[in-house]
């Protein structure tokens, strides 16, 4: 019997019996009726310099073997997104590595990949509109050279510039214009990045939808979808339903993800989805790929059980401040033996609480997301342990 010690936030400690492995096997393939993707995380070098403002030192071994274990599971793989800590500690000449070498892994593999293309090499925090589209070319080229499909993030810079809609459609067109692939757009909530505020020209989602609407709808032979992380789930349906045919939604909603890539029959009779690119999913892979696999049964049921135990840890991990759930995703990684230290690119690891912690264990043993409880139940006693807490 494994026995996990959980933590509360007055600093009393109580006990619960670890639910074994689950025993799924890996799925024959990836998912037939979703196109999904996890947005991966990178591990630091342990014994490099990864302090805050220091430059990114990564461990690539350890990063790659991430990508493949999702891979492995069916899953596509998004890098270089805002799970591997874009904007938060992950510099510019470490994510143009982190590009190039997963580029070089998933052709290995025969994975699927998508990464992210932003401004973020730009040091000044305020450029004009031009300058943006220069910035997004430049990383655009770079994702491009490296044979990698293409997410064109959210931009601080853009986000700052920007004085209408107009604007945004001004850059957007300029950009996809030169883009050589359909790519993937990203519309990230303030929850995630409070700097992000007003995109798309307006703080009205619905507004701001409209500009997206009308920047799809131009852009059709360049735009595969859009990746929506509003955390809003009624937004996200709305959208879904006027979004310029063939565009998908990739549900970004680490809350109501269950409900949202089920889908259904809607209002207007017509039955619709989400597809999803998911930093949850990254914490979870397996047991993503077993309800995914279950859906293409068309046994929702199965689905269901398997992946709500999900969505209520995600909860955990995503809670606010939401910017910090980098921090439980490698946690999780840590716990299941995928990194060998609990640490992160600008020391972020320290993001979260012991007892924010020790929820992320119980939710991840409920869920069946400890993929080796023993080593996860070792690993986290340890952690306490070397907090001075007797576990």
């Amino acid at each position: 019997m494994t026995t996990i010690p959980l933590l509360d936030a007055e600093g009393r400690l109580t006990t619960v019996e670890a639910a074994p492995a689950p025993a799924d096997p890996h799925s024959a393939g990836p998912p037939r009726t979703r196109e999904v993707f996890a947005a991966a995380h990178v591990v630091p070098l342990v014994a490099a310099d990864n302090t805050p403002g220091a430059p990114a030192v990564i461990d690539w071994d350890a990063t790659l073997a991430f990508r493949r274990h999702v891979w492995s599971w069916g899953l596509g793989v998004a890098d270089a997104m805002d799970t591997a800590q874009r904007n938060m500690g992950l510099d510019w000449p470490a994510t143009a590595e982190l590009i190039r070498r997963s580029a070089a892994e998933a052709r290995d593999a025969g994975g699927a990949l998508v990464v992210g293309v932003n401004t973020d090499h730009v040091a000044e925090a305020a450029i004009p509109l031009d300058a943006v589209i220069d910035a997004y070319l430049h990383q655009l080229e770079v994702a491009e050279e490296a044979g990698a499909g293409v997410v064109l993030m959210a931009s601080r810079h853009l986000a700052r510039a920007a004085t209408s809609p107009a604007d945004y459609e001004r850059v957007y067109r300029a950009v996809l214009e030169r883009a050589g692939a359909p790519v993937v757009l990203h519309w990230l909530g303030a929850a995630f990045d409070p700097q992000l505020a007003g995109y798309f020209g307006s703080d009205d989602w619905r507004e701001a939808a409209r500009t997206v609407e009308r920047i799809i709808g131009d852009n059709l032979a360049t735009v595969r979808g859009i990746k929506m992380s509003l955390l809003d789930a009624e937004a996200e349906r709305v959208v879904r339903a006027t979004l310029p045919a063939p565009a998908r939604l990739y549900t970004g909603d680490d809350f109501h993800y269950v409900d949202l890539i089920a889908g259904g029959v809607e209002a207007d009779g017509v039955e619709r989805h989400s597809d999803a690119l998911l930093g949850a999913f990254a914490a979870v892979a397996p047991r993503a790929a077993v309800a995914l696999a279950a859906l293409d049964a068309g046994d929702v049921d199965r689905y269901r059980a398997v992946l709500e135990p999900t969505e209520a840890l995600a909860r955990q991990v995503f809670a606010a401040p939401t910017p910090f759930y980098k921090t439980g995703v490698a946690f999780l990684a840590w716990l299941n033996g995928h990194q060998p230290a609990f640490q992160m690119v600008g020391g972020l690891h320290a993001g979260r609480s012991l007892p924010h912690l020790s929820g992320i264990v119980r939710l991840a043993d409920a869920a069946g997301a400890l993929e080796r409880p023993e080593l996860a139940a070792a690993r986290w006693t340890a952690l306490l342990r070397l907090n001075g807490i007797d576990a």
